[in-house]
């Protein structure tokens, strides 16, 4: 054994009981001890010298297993806990802190129960480990009873508890109670502003996090590096780079950027705003880079569709010595998925067990599938989906049901729709998807089936929705408001926008409108609404001629609006960049940096 206390212990248990007079004490061991077989025979030597009854011995061995705490070192943990007689409240605090940052965080409350049982009343401290338990396992009516209980304790204001009930009901996906938590609070302190901040932002609600943000900047509080990263989050989930590039200022003048993540966290959101050169600025001028930098560069790189510069960037990190981790593959099969390049996609992909111990992910399974379907090799994808080790969920089913439309394969896109029905069937792309195909190819019956199909169940369609930022502001439209809209101004703007990419070659594509009885010309003023246009027409409108317009939209970009972002980008000599579900399209001089392959 490398550690000195092991041999110690060993002569230790060698020895008569008179001769351990001369040892030392089992308390000045666990400095030294690393394992829990190390801390095993540290317990040992507790018996041998009729120590392992006292109390601040088996607090010790207790806290040695839940500091790192696996399944293991739990279980001895809680073996430990057992047997004690003399059991307090702080004892159990220290389980319950263990547990929460276990694999299994769930099995504290079934040893909370017996301690309940036995007379102990928590105290702060436990709320705090036992919340973070339920945030950890999601047992969101768990931790609304604890709520309850924390009320009737006196401890519903309380500085330490408050923090961790956001932060739970954020993890729960209850953002009112979360909100209801916060708004309670007499004086919040700048944990309780990062844990209700956080959690809009991770549950997709940006502007009430920045809205928050602006409330804290006139506290006289100040935020911290997790504050920015949530912040930045925000920027990033509204594609608003104006607003980014001022977070990153703010950044820069508190000091911010010295820590690796906010670097991180501002080259992911300069990424998603559509500026790749900030992106590449930020990540050279870092002096560290660790795994978490290096992936989110090449997730940009292939987010933007430069797959070859992602694996160069990829070779480039393994060149400097630093390990790839699960993001670093989903990034590269991303690079390959968009860039078409199947057997790179298929290596990267195994290699991550074979030379990287790694389990792929459902992600990862997802841009598999996304790789084959995107190069018609549907049947392969189907096959690979269906004999997967784990149980397929609707987000594989969905990526080779888009692949089917695209590649026109109704029959395979019926089968994966039936796979898509058995696991749910109230997602209302899947309608909409096989019932666009099925209108491609005249299947008027089918078409009729799915949309009663539709009707019967209660399922709704999505709208289109883009935004655009201008002065700072995120301007939003939904598909089809260029009828309803009261904004006369910006409907005649894009009726003129229209015209003038006619005579430049375009031609409305009627085909992508599927209703039988629907006259071309109501076809025609269905694209030419589309939120995508709406959204480029408003940019247009209300920014200098040479001023990039942003526009971020919440599905796949349709066939006609790439084309009419083509020929607008190259009439009036704006760069466009569009971003939307799946990727980026930046559009410059009549050409998409997608080149028509997305």
């Amino acid at each position: 054994m490398a550690i000195s206390c092991i041999p110690t212990c060993q002569f230790a248990l060698t020895k008569p009981k008179n001769e351990f007079i001369n040892q030392p004490h089992p308390l000045s061991l666990f400095s030294k001890c690393a394992s829990l077989r190390e801390l095993k025979q540290i317990q040992a030597y507790t018996i041998k010298t009729n120590l392992h009854n006292d109390i601040s011995v088996l607090t010790k061995l207790i806290n040695f297993c839940t500091r790192y705490p696996t399944t293991s070192s739990m279980d001895h943990a809680h073996h430990l806990f057992d047997k004690m007689l003399d059991k307090d409240i702080v004892l159990f605090n220290i389980m319950a802190r263990g547990y929460a940052r276990s694999n299994s965080p769930y099995l504290v409350f079934s040893l909370f129960a017996q301690v309940l049982c036995s007379g102990l009343l928590p105290d702060d401290y436990t709320f705090s480990s036992l919340l973070k338990a339920c945030a950890g396992s999601k047992a969101l009516e768990e931790g609304r009873q604890l709520h309850c209980f924390a009320i009737k304790l006196g401890f519903g204001h309380n500085i330490y508890i408050c923090p961790t009930l956001i932060n739970m009901y954020a993890a729960c996906n209850d953002m009112n109670a979360a909100r209801g938590v916060f708004d309670g609070m007499e004086e919040p302190c700048i944990v309780s502003y990062n844990a209700i901040i956080t959690g809009y932002a991770r549950s997709s609600q940006p502007n009430e996090a920045l809205s928050l943000f602006r409330e804290l900047q006139a506290s006289n509080l100040e935020p911290t590096d997790v504050t920015m990263l949530s912040i930045i989050m925000s920027c990033a989930l509204l594609g608003a780079l104006d607003l980014g590039r001022w977070i990153h200022e703010y950044v820069k003048k508190k000091g911010f950027d010295k820590f690796v993540k906010v670097n991180t966290a501002l080259i992911d959101m300069y990424a998603k705003c559509g500026s790749i050169v900030d992106a590449i600025s930020i990540f050279e001028g870092m002096r560290v880079r660790d795994t978490q930098a290096w992936s989110a560069m090449i997730v940009a790189y292939a987010t933007h569709g430069d797959g070859l510069k992602a694996i160069s960037m990829f070779e480039e990190m393994k060149k400097a010595g630093v390990r790839p981790d699960e993001i670093t593959f989903l990034g590269l099969l991303y690079a390959c998925s968009h860039a078409g390049l199947v057997e790179e996609g298929r290596g990267y992909f195994y290699s991550m067990y074979k030379n990287h111990g790694m389990t792929p992910g459902i992600k990862h399974y997802g841009c598999m599938v996304d790789l084959l379907g995107r190069t018609g090799r549907l049947d392969e994808a189907y096959k690979f989906i269906d004999e997967l080790a784990i149980k397929p969920t609707p987000i594989l089913w969905r990526t080779l049901l888009s692949a089917c439309s695209n590649h026109g394969n109704v029959d395979l896109a019926k089968r994966v729709i039936e796979r898509i029905f058995e696991l749910d069937d109230s997602h209302g792309g899947d309608y909409v998807i096989l019932s666009n195909l099925c209108a491609r190819l005249g299947r008027w019956e089918d078409v009729n089936r799915l949309r009663k199909l539709m009707k019967d169940r209660g399922v709704v369609k999505v709208p289109g929705c883009s935004s655009v930022e201008v002065n700072n502001v995120v301007h939003e439209f939904f598909s089809g408001d260029g009828v309803h809209s009261i904004s006369v101004e910006l409907r005649r703007a894009l009726d003129e926008l229209i015209q003038e990419i006619k005579l430049a070659g375009y031609v409305p594509d009627t085909s992508l409108v599927y209703h039988a009885d629907m006259e071309e010309e109501a076809k025609e003023l269905v694209l030419r609404y589309h939120s995508e246009k709406l959204a480029m027409a408003f940019g247009l409108l209300n920014t200098p001629p040479g001023t990039t317009i942003r526009v971020v939209k919440n599905l796949r970009i349709c066939g006609d609006c790439h084309n009419a972002a083509k020929l607008i980008s190259l009439i009036f000599g704006r760069q466009i960049v569009i971003r939307d579900v799946q990727r980026f399209h930046r559009f410059e001089d009549g050409q998409c940096s997608c080149c028509d392959f997305w």
